[in-house]
Formats: structure tokens, sequence, C-alpha cells
């Protein structure tokens, strides 16, 4: 089987409801899914494994799916490998990182995600799909044994991108900045997603969908703008 992935930059979108702008997507993608493996180790603001578990069964509910977290299971392996389709929700990636270093099962994610298991990411869930981490834009709450993560897309990812705002009167680092930042000690490609838009991933297909363009940076390169429906299997 091939790779059949959705890399979301948000769970919300302003307005909506949690996950509700993808539900009809997800309702394809998860077609064969009566059950949702969910990992809720990102644990947004603190909340506990069962109540990120909650919300997000209250979602899939939407699409008549079952969410099971994966800290329910005695064997989180196996629970991987015998998942019908996995999320990861959002929340801090350096925990999340840290999460599945520690109860060893970054490897068994990747591999079972690579062989065709449906799988959902947004936000720090999707950070873990690219090369690694360190395009994130979270607090390092916790040091996670490596950056390095799943690999599912030959380059990063930057959810949440935002563009620079004229009109305000912070001073600090653009999201542009640090990514140049990020640039002048890698050469890895990073996609900046905006909020609402996601990629699908079918195979070795990588298309762009959504409303909005996404922000590419190359290294040593201007940075240019993505229009959705674009193919990006070309980064490298």
């Amino acid at each position: 089987m091939s790779k059949n992935i959705i890399i979301a930059s948000t769970s919300t979108i302003h307005g909506g409801d949690y996950l509700d702008y993808l539900l009809p997507e997800l309702s394809a993608h998860f077609e064969h899914s009566k059950t949702i493996l969910f990992i809720p180790f990102a644990r947004p603001g603190g909340i506990s494994h069962e109540e990120y578990t909650a919300k997000v069964a209250l979602a899939f509910a939407k699409i008549n799916k079952e969410v099971k977290g994966i800290h329910e299971f005695e064997d989180l392996s196996s629970a991987i490998t015998n998942a019908e389709g996995i999320f990861t929700g959002g929340g801090n990636t350096f925990l999340l990182v840290t999460q599945l270093y520690q109860n060893k099962i970054m490897t068994v994610l990747a591999e079972t995600v690579k062989s065709g298991t449906p799988y959902l990411g947004t936000s720090a869930g999707s950070n873990i799909c690219g090369l690694s981490m360190q395009t994130t834009n979270d607090m390092p709450i916790i040091y996670p044994p490596s950056f390095l993560t799943l690999g599912l897309v030959p380059f990063n990812l930057n959810p949440h991108y935002l563009d620079p705002d004229m009109n305000s009167q912070h001073m600090g680092e653009t999201r542009e900045t640090r990514i140049k930042e990020f640039h002048a000690f890698n050469n890895t490609p990073v996609l900046g997603l905006r909020e609402g838009s996601w990629l699908a991933v079918k195979g070795n297909t990588i298309t762009l969908k959504g409303n909005l363009q996404a922000r590419l940076f190359l290294c040593n390169k201007t940075p240019e703008e993505i229009e959705s429906g674009t193919d990006l299997s070309y980064l490298k």
C-alpha cells in the first residue's frame, strides 16, 4: 500500500468548531476506518490525555467514527500497527516528540503510515510529518532525545504560518525571519502552511489543498508563493 496522509496547519479555523472545516475531507480519508487511534501526547494547554481524547471523539462522532486514545493501550506499538486510522493532534511539538521517543514508537509510527494506514496530523501532529521538528513555533518545554521526526514528506513544515502584519507594533522576529535562521544552518526546504490549508499525500504525490497559498522557503533563495492544487512532490 502507499501513503495516505492529510497534513493540516490547524485543527480549528476562526469561528468554527474543532476539525469542522476538515470533516468532509476526513469522511473520505477515513472511509474504511471504523475506529481512529488518537495520539494525544502534545497536550495543548497541558490538558490530560483523557480530556483531549474526549474532545477529538466528539468531533469524529459527527462522521460516525469512534476514537480510542493510544494511552488506553498497554502495547503502544501494537496499537499503531493494528490501527485502522491514526490522528496526531496539536499542542507542543517538543512534548509530542519526546513522548514518541520515550515510548519507542517514532519508528513504528513512520513505518505504519508509510505502509498505507490513513494518517491525519494537525499542528504539532503535522510538524512531525517533516524531516525534523526544527521549524516548529513551540516553546522548548521539554528536551526530546532527537529533533528527527517521521520523514513522511521530504521537507519541513511550519504550521500556522503568519505573514508580517504591517499595522502591528510588534518589533520581534517574523516567521520568515525565523525560517531564515533555520536555513543559516540547514538546507531542508520549509513549507509555511497558513490556517485552513493542508497537504494531501497520496503515494508519492503531495498536493496543497484549501483556499490559500502556502509559502515555500528554499535555502539561499527568495521565498515563493505556492498555489492551492500544486503538486509538491518535486521537493527534495
